[in-house]
């Protein structure tokens, strides 16, 4: 008898033990469902591209050059070609992030006359911002530059360019008024990004643009809309989903040129924002599904959510050099 019950009471014990795991293993299944089903809520399904497209890379090579270290900024670098004029007034370009060998390659076939800073500090936006806290660094290497050159007539033109993370070096410079009076223009390589407001809530949950890390770009947005300055953003479909995209915070700039315009004329910047149906051919095989031209502020979105699609921009420099109308 004690031992039918102790046998019973076995039995028992093991069905109870195998419904319990069969409830935990439904539950974690009804969890990873819903988590699918959030994520893929909150991240724009990004366009086809087609991957079989070649994606040109440009071959490292030696480039008869000068090139000097400077001292105001270490990882900071001066870049010029045989044919620079130091007797003439010259285009500055200064480059935050990215292979030095490759920018200085696109300046030496494509603006030889100018003067390239490259600045390679390593990865994310702090390290580019956290030097340009000093508020005399952005004045000293600009005038280490010219003492370097010998410039007889100092620079024609001031641009800053940024890839990916590069883009906090340049909203730091920006946000002080004595910098921002001096650039005259920047382009934005698939790097324009910022926090929400609650810290990595999305949007699609609630979250907003945090108003002080666009602000900068707003501001000179707003000057290149006027014709005062030159300002070309580009992005992908790259979403990060802790912090804004580059595409979310494209859509908050040109949201707030519209607020701020007292009497808008026509149709609004948001407006006059081309979002294509289909990708039309780009530079280097990438695939552009958005446009906006007004005066020197130019936006360019395109297809593609990789890590190659990201580094095109980097290697299709050059293709918005046009737009930049650097003298």
């Amino acid at each position: 008898m004690i031992l039918r019950v102790l046998f019973s009471g076995s039995v028992i014990l093991r069905s109870v033990v195998i419904l319990a795991t069969m409830i935990r293993a439904t539950l974690l299944i009804i969890l990873l469902v819903t988590g699918l089903a959030l994520a893929t809520a909150q991240t724009p399904p990004p366009t086809p591209t087609d991957q079989t497209l070649p994606r040109p890379r440009v071959a490292q090579t030696e480039i008869p050059d000068r090139r000097v270290e400077l001292k105001s900024l270490p990882g900071a670098t001066l870049f010029t070609t045989p044919t620079f004029n130091s007797n003439k007034r010259v285009p500055l370009l200064v480059h935050f992030h990215g292979a030095p060998w490759l920018i200085e390659t696109h300046i030496a076939r494509s603006m030889p006359q100018a003067a390239l800073i490259t600045v390679q500090l390593g990865s994310g936006s702090s390290v580019y911002r956290k030097p340009f806290e000093k508020p005399e660094l952005f004045r000293e290497l600009l005038d280490e530059a010219r003492q370097v050159l010998s410039l007889k007539h100092g620079w024609s033109s001031i641009t800053l360019t940024g890839f990916s993370a590069g883009y906090g070096g340049i909203r730091q410079i920006l946000r002080r008024p004595e910098h921002f009076a001096l650039v005259n223009n920047v382009l934005l390589l698939d790097g324009m990004h910022a926090s929400y407001s609650p810290e990595g809530r999305p949007l699609a949950d609630g979250g907003q643009i945090l108003a002080s890390d666009v602000e900068a770009f707003v501001s000179f947005a707003r000057e290149a809309a006027a014709g005062r300055k030159n300002l070309v953003i580009t992005h992908s479909e790259i979403f990060p989903g802790t912090y804004a995209s580059n595409t979310e915070t494209a859509d908050y700039l040109l949201s707030q040129l519209n607020a701020a315009s007292a009497r808008p004329v026509g149709k609004t910047l948001k407006q006059d924002f081309q979002r294509k149906l289909k990708p039309v051919n780009g530079p280097i095989g990438m695939q552009q599904l958005s446009e906006l031209d007004k005066r020197g502020l130019h936006l360019r979105g395109y297809a593609g959510n990789t890590a190659r699609e990201h580094v095109d921009f980097l290697h299709a420099m050059p293709a918005w050099f046009p737009l930049l109308r650097i003298r």
